[in-house]
Order: C-alpha cells, then structure tokens, then sequence
C-alpha cells in the first residue's frame, strides 16, 4: 500500500522561492553583466537596464550602470533622486567611480539643490582612490573659490594629478596658474598738445 504525502502549500512555496532567490554564481554575474554591455553597446537600453538592474545587488559595476541609466534616462524613465541613491550606495561599498559620479551629481544640484560641501567629500575621496575626472572637478571648485573659500595650493595639487593621468584642461590650467604675472604696463607717454580738429 502506498502512502501519499502531502507538504502544506506554504512550504512548497518557500520551496520554490529559496531556489529562486539562490546567489548566483560569478560567472552568472559576469555572464549577465557582459549581456548587459552587448545590449548596451547595441543601443538596446531597456534590455541593458533590465539585465544591470536584475545583478545590482550582487555586482558594484551594475549597480553604477542603473544609476547611470536612470541618471540619464536610457531605457528608464530619467529619475535623478533614485539615481543618486543607487550611486551612494555603491559609492559607500567603495566604487570609486561611483564616488565621483556622486560628487559630480550633488555638486551639479543633479537631484536637489547643489551642496557643494557635501560633493567635496565625495571628490575627495574618488581622489584618494585614483580618479583624475574627480581631480579635475575638485581643481576647479578650490580655484573658482565660489563655493568655498579659494585655495590656489589646493587646486595646483589637484589639476597635476589630474594633468599627470593626461586631461589636457587640467595641464593647460596648471601651467595659466603657474605663469608668471604680466608686468605692469608703463604709463603712458606725456604727448604734447593734440592738434586742432578740422570741421
């Protein structure tokens, strides 16, 4: 005689959910994510954002990659707040790119008013971790000396590394900022009486 056995319907389903909800594998990351590069390179956004969105929890790269898209709106509705978000968090896991893609939008008012403050430490620390975009842009803000006070030191610093990783701006500001200063012009010459003018 055989005996039937019967599971309670909610753990068939937790069944099915755990299995589906398993961590994918590096390669399946890797896998998904380079399907998501094709599309994208094909000009295929939804199918890029969708592939990139479905690994952002598991994958940095495409956690910024869906910031990036709905920072821009390719193949997603443009969602700049949502983007910001996306972008500090994988900044604060560490991905330096991120970290200056998040400076660059908080000191641009990208998702709210500018907060320049706020978009130094961010700059700064894309800096630290090797990006010479983030160089550039922090350069700038200490030489306009509008946000914050000026800080020509500072801002040599910063255009060297940048101009140093080859950003042509950043060595062509560097050497305006290091040219020496013009002389004073002379004062005019004393000149004689101008003559009649002839009507």
């Amino acid at each position: 005689m055989r005996m039937r056995v019967s599971f309670p319907a909610g753990l068939v389903l937790c069944t099915a959910l755990l299995g589906a909800c398993a961590t994918p594998s590096h390669e399946e990351i890797q896998a998904r994510f380079d399907a998501g590069l094709k599309s994208y390179d094909a000009g295929d956004y939804t199918s890029a954002y969708n592939t990139w969105h479905d690994i952002d929890e598991y994958d940095l790269a495409a956690l910024r990659n869906v910031a990036l898209m709905l920072r821009k709106g390719q193949g997603v509705e443009k969602d700049p707040k949502a983007a910001l978000r996306m972008m500090l968090a994988a900044a604060d896991l560490g991905l330096v790119t991120a970290m200056a893609d998040a400076g660059e939008m908080i000191a641009d008012g990208e998702a709210g008013p500018p907060d320049i403050p706020a978009a130094i430490v961010w700059l700064a620390r894309a800096v630290e971790g090797g990006h010479p975009i983030a160089a550039f842009r922090l350069a700038k803000i200490y030489d306009e000396g509008t946000a914050v006070p000026r800080n020509l030191k500072e801002a040599r610093r910063l255009y060297r590394i940048a101009a140093d990783a080859g950003i042509a701006d950043a060595a062509r500001r560097l050497a305006e900022l290091d040219a020496p200063a013009p002389a004073p012009a002379p004062p005019p010459a004393a000149q004689g009486p101008l003559p009649p003018v002839a009507h």
